[in-house]
């Protein structure tokens, strides 16, 4: 038998067959567009993404028949929906959180519940990015698209339910509407009622890992799914992530090295509201029972991505096997120690504590000398010196985090994983199967079908450490000393960095 994890991204989707000891049997990827047919939107084409998830699951379905699919769950972006009708038929584009639509509607929302009342309820601040403004754009600007939708789905559900399954959301793709009660486990009918948004018109809410039915004789056949195949409720991505690298406990947390650096730490209950919004922390449902998580993040791997295409290959396109030289020749460049750069890591718009979205990057210290590995190293430095200044204040809230699981492209580099255990002096351990999307949905698929007793047991089952980086002392009080200096470029520079 195989467990199948399907992960939904913003540009990309992959499947991954896996055995229930965590052994890749086949795996499918494929990239898709944002499309932006007009200024400031963006969206998925969601037939087109529908379409690339499906080849990717029977280019996986094709290699692994000795070991065919008995369950299947899915990880996916969060905040974005798919309108759909009860016979499956896909009614329009998917909009994407970073679409401008919608924002005429936070002064009203902010006159009828304030910050602390929302956080109450929700575990979030308000902000265009969740799908809340999203649906009141679509009522009043698309009411025919609005109306004729019987389901608004997220991305996990969204595959799910095209295979078979009954209409669902997990909690943690529930709680990125900003229209989810998370006490009550159940959509809030105060935020319906001032949104206008109709209930009828949202999947009903169960945890990650809940059986929602079997693959259809219709899709099993076109994709090469076993009748009787069962779907599984999956999960917000970095929920998904945090499960895929063993994070299943209070003190654990995941620490994703892609295009963002995002920091997930496990807690096992809610935290008082006044210390988490005070320090810009989300809480939402763990894909896990019974815990919850917090994102610390900024675009990190985004600066480190302009930096290598601007700076070091100056636009040129270069195959994957020369980006991985690339990579590895920077690593050898960067100097031993602290480099003698500070970066301000606000080239886009940051995350907490502070989310800004006026602010501008800085790199101080440039002379003659300065070499691309010391701009190269002192760009991974900032940008975990941001991670550093949430995490000096987690234990504020109660959350403490002992260990971090590091997973994503930048985690294939030793030097930069060393350095961030140094900075935020805590061991990381690298895990062996970084596909952690995927590997969290097949654990929550494989739990649903009888294959692990617990997530936790199946996180056990799948999971396998690599190798274990440890803070060196020495270092940490090293970079410390220039994490002092860091802290204070914003507040010296921060009004002339709002004017560029």
């Amino acid at each position: 038998m195989s467990l199948l994890g399907i992960d939904v991204g913003t540009t990309g989707c992959k499947s991954v067959a896996f055995t229930p000891d965590g052994t890749i049997l086949a795996t499918g990827y494929r990239e898709y567009d944002i499309q932006s047919p007009l200024p400031g939107y963006a969206e998925l084409d969601s037939a087109a993404v529908w379409q690339s998830i499906q080849e990717t699951i029977a280019s996986v379905t094709a290699l692994c028949k000795d070991d065919p699919v008995q369950a299947v769950s899915v990880s996916s972006l969060g905040e974005s929906v798919v309108p759909v009708s009860k016979e499956r038929k896909i009614l329009g584009p998917s909009i994407l959180l970073n679409d401008n639509r919608g924002a005429e509607y936070l002064p009203l929302l902010s006159s009828l519940i304030d910050d602390e009342e929302l956080y109450n309820i929700t575990g979030n601040t308000l902000g265009n990015h969740y799908g809340i403004t999203k649906l009141m754009w679509l009522r009043e600007h698309d009411p025919v698209l609005y109306e004729s939708t019987d389901y608004f789905l997220n991305w996990a559900g969204f595959v799910t339910f095209m295979l078979g399954g009954e209409p669902k959301v997990d909690f943690s793709l529930a709680n990125r509407s900003l229209l989810f009660d998370i006490n009550r486990e159940n959509w809030s009918d105060h935020l319906l009622k001032i949104s206008g948004i109709e209930r009828a018109k949202l999947p009903d809410a169960v945890p990650s890992g809940t059986m929602i039915g079997e693959v259809s004789q219709t899709a099993g056949r076109k994709l090469g799914l076993s009748d009787g195949t069962i779907l599984v409720a999956g999960a917000h991505d970095q929920c998904a992530n945090a499960l895929g690298c063993g994070v299943t406990t209070a003190g654990v947390g995941m620490y994703g090295m892609g295009t963002y650096l995002c920091l997930v730490p496990a807690y096992d209950f809610r935290k008082e509201s006044v210390g988490m919004r005070a320090l810009g922390l989300n809480t939402e449902h763990h894909s896990v029972p019974g815990h919850y998580v917090s994102f610390i993040y900024n675009q990190g791997g985004s600066l480190v991505k302009w930096f290598r295409d601007s700076l070091v290959l100056g636009g040129q396109a270069v195959s994957p096997e020369e980006l991985k030289s690339i990579y590895r020749n920077l690593d050898g460049e960067m100097p031993e120690g602290p480099s003698s750069l500070l970066v301000l890591p606000h080239f886009s718009v940051t995350g907490p504590p502070d989310f800004l979205s006026d602010s501008s990057g800085l790199i101080a210290g440039l002379t003659l000398s300065t070499t691309r590995g010391d701009i190269f190293k002192g760009i991974l430095e900032g940008a975990t010196y941001y991670i550093m200044e949430s995490v000096q204040n987690l234990s504020r809230v109660d959350i403490e985090i002992n260990q971090l699981r590091a997973v994503g492209g930048g985690s294939r580099s030793d030097l930069w994983v060393q350095l961030t255990a140094d900075i935020l002096n805590r061991p990381i351990q690298r895990l062996e199967v970084t596909e952690a999307g995927c590997m969290g949905a097949a654990i929550m698929a494989g739990t649903a079908c009888g294959a692990f007793s617990s997530m936790e047991h199946g996180a056990k089952a799948m999971v396998r450490i690599a190798r274990e980086f440890a803070p060196d002392p020495h270092m940490h009080s090293r970079y410390m000393e220039r994490f002092e200096f860091y802290q204070e470029i914003y507040p010296l520079f921060g009004a002339f960095l709002k004017k560029i």
